[in-house]
């Protein structure tokens, strides 16, 4: 089936090869099997740290530009035909690069999927942990940039380093600049993570949000609001999330809170978060699903909300 995906970070998509090619480079010597190496992780630290280094090879507008087109040429054989892709602007920032000439080269490169049936938007991110002063130039950029296919505002990263209220005067000028408003929450923080989100930030949709199996009046709220839960279950396995959400060591994907918290009437966009990093695809997500119990009529509905709560307007 045609599928939609709304929870996706370009920097996490980087396959082994294009990172031995992105280091080269830059004159930085590494294999592949030490890209697999770093690909392997005991934690969200652990993968925190990955990301940092992985994306320390994207120096330059034409490296954005081919990990970009790297993604579509993933994307294409699943049959995904839409995708709201998230961009670090935030790390951009702190390394001192022109976001609008990285945004550029990367919309370039993804033109010529048009073409063939895969229509990407995107999503300006900032780091929770780099602060608000940081977050409010990433949607700066996002209004300077001028492009329609900006969708979107989010912030991800450390969800417990930095206080919520700290990022509402942020996310009011988000919404002043005609972005949807996205954040991640309640992965490895709690539920009250998500309710701040909501009623805080005006979030429209969160990604992961796992730990509303916690709260039924949360579940309640997200259901009766219509705030869709982008949730990765493959990630949610890898850096530790379910286990820390379930108190539990090493848990089984069929654990996952997923079917409790769709059948809850909550709903839930699947997505793959950093496939290349946590070694899924979105065809594997809806393995993962299967494997949760969930019927062909749930199934159908993961896929039907893909579309119904994107930002582009095909829902």
């Amino acid at each position: 089936m045609p599928k939609a995906e709304l929870h996706l970070h370009l920097e996490g998509s980087i396959r082994p090869a294009v990172v031995v090619a992105l280091a080269a480079r830059h004159s930085v010597p590494i294999t592949e099997e030490q890209v697999l190496q770093r690909y392997a992780y005991k934690d969200f630290g652990e993968f925190i740290e990955t990301f940092k280094w992985v994306t320390a090879f994207l120096r330059e507008p034409t490296d954005f530009a081919l990990v970009a087109s790297d993604l579509a040429e993933q994307l294409l054989p699943q049959n995904v035909v839409y995708a709201e892709v998230t961009l670090s602007v935030g790390v951009m920032l702190l390394r001192k690069q022109n976001p609008q000439a990285n945004f550029e080269a990367i919309l370039a490169a993804a033109e010529p999927f048009e073409r063939k049936g895969l229509r990407l938007n995107w999503i300006f991110d900032a780091v929770r942990q780099f602060g608000a002063d940081l977050a409010m130039e990433v949607v700066d950029w996002a209004k300077r940039c001028k492009s329609s296919r900006i969708v979107a505002f989010g912030i991800g990263g450390d969800e417990l380093s930095i206080a919520t209220k700290e990022f509402v005067r942020v996310y009011g000028r988000a919404s002043d600049c005609g972005l949807h408003r996205l954040i991640h929450a309640g992965e490895i923080g709690g539920p009250e993570k998500i309710r701040e989100a909501v009623e805080l930030l005006g979030a429209e949709r969160v990604g992961h949000g796992i730990a509303s199996i916690h709260d039924h009046a949360l579940m309640d709220l997200l259901a009766a609001r219509r705030i869709a839960l982008e949730v990765c279950p493959g990630s949610n396995l890898r850096t530790g999330a379910l286990a820390r959400q379930l108190r539990k060591e090493a848990p089984s994907i069929r654990e996952h809170p997923l079917p409790e918290i769709l059948r809850h009437g909550v709903p839930v966009v699947l997505s793959t978060d950093d496939p290349t990093m946590f070694h899924t695809s979105l065809r594997g997500e809806y393995e993962y699903a299967k494997e949760m119990g969930l019927t062909e009529g749930e199934l159908g509905q993961l896929v039907a909300n893909g579309f119904a709560f994107s930002f582009g307007g095909i829902g």
